[in-house]
């Protein structure tokens, strides 16, 4: 099994029991990015790293602007190419933002999305999507681009939405997480993805699944996602951890 996106930095050091499973590791700023490269050096062929910056997360040890933060992102990719193996989470949130961190213009957030595109297509690598409030945005802004590919990380767009994910191309995967065992609604979305374009996540310390909902999220528990997915799938989940590890092997070309 293979939790395809977990926050495990320092500011999650209490969510670090990863329970053997393997673990793609999400950034959301700068010092979650160097922080992640460094664990995935330390825990090769069990964690692997993302880089990137959300739209709305502040970095505390860099007020750098935009373009600065796109160029320290860029070198810091180029340092670390081989232990790099996607690109976000970025996007766009149109949501309001918690009071602890930034409420960038939408300008801003569109220059720092396009910036991270640009050196996902530089490097060859993969995005972590984050859109929130802003599915549609999101996607008429990848449209824009050639050969990339990605996931949605805990795909909000609903039913109607996936065609659209579809129609950016074979190599867009849509994430889902644990909310998908107690958010009814999310069991007639999942069995309108294909089999072959869905990975699965934690987004530990957040979104903590039944039977542990409540607690603080960590990646051992991306089990009950899996669980559930083989429930609405109809499949043991022996076949269905076998195609899920598989997507998310050919997503962020990995070997599980």
């Amino acid at each position: 099994m293979i939790d395809t996106h977990a926050h495990l930095s320092k500011r999650f050091s209490n969510n670090a029991k990863i329970e053997g499973v393997k673990v793609i590791l999400a950034a959301s700023n700068l010092e979650d990015s160097r922080e992640n490269v460094e664990l995935a050096r330390t825990n090769k062929n069990q964690l692997w790293a993302s880089v990137g910056i959300h739209p709305q997360k502040t970095d505390p040890d860099n007020k750098a602007g935009v373009e600065e933060q796109i160029r320290l992102l860029d070198q810091l990719v180029a340092n670390n190419r081989e232990l790099v193996v996607a690109i976000g989470e970025c996007g766009l949130d149109f949501s309001p933002a918690p009071p602890e961190e930034e409420d960038r213009t939408k300008e801003e957030q569109e220059k720092l999305f396009r910036g991270q595109i640009e050196i996902a297509q530089k490097y060859n690598l993969p995005l972590i999507i984050h859109a929130r409030k802003a599915v549609d945005e999101v996607i008429k802004i990848l449209g824009e681009y050639k050969n990339l590919s990605g996931v949605f990380h805990c795909w909000a767009g609903g039913k109607k939405r996936v065609e659209k994910v579809l129609e950016l191309g074979k190599n867009w995967y849509f994430g889902i997480d644990g909310n998908i065992t107690y958010e009814v609604g999310l069991n007639e979305v999942v069995a309108k993805i294909p089999n072959d374009r869905l990975v699965l996540e934690t987004d530990s310390p957040f979104l903590t699944p039944i039977p542990h909902r409540g607690e603080i999220n960590r990646p051992g528990y991306v089990k009950f996602v899996y669980e559930k997915v083989a429930e609405i799938w109809q499949l043991s989940i022996e076949e269905t951890e076998k195609i899920v590890d598989k997507n998310a092997g050919d997503l962020f070309k990995i070997i599980l």
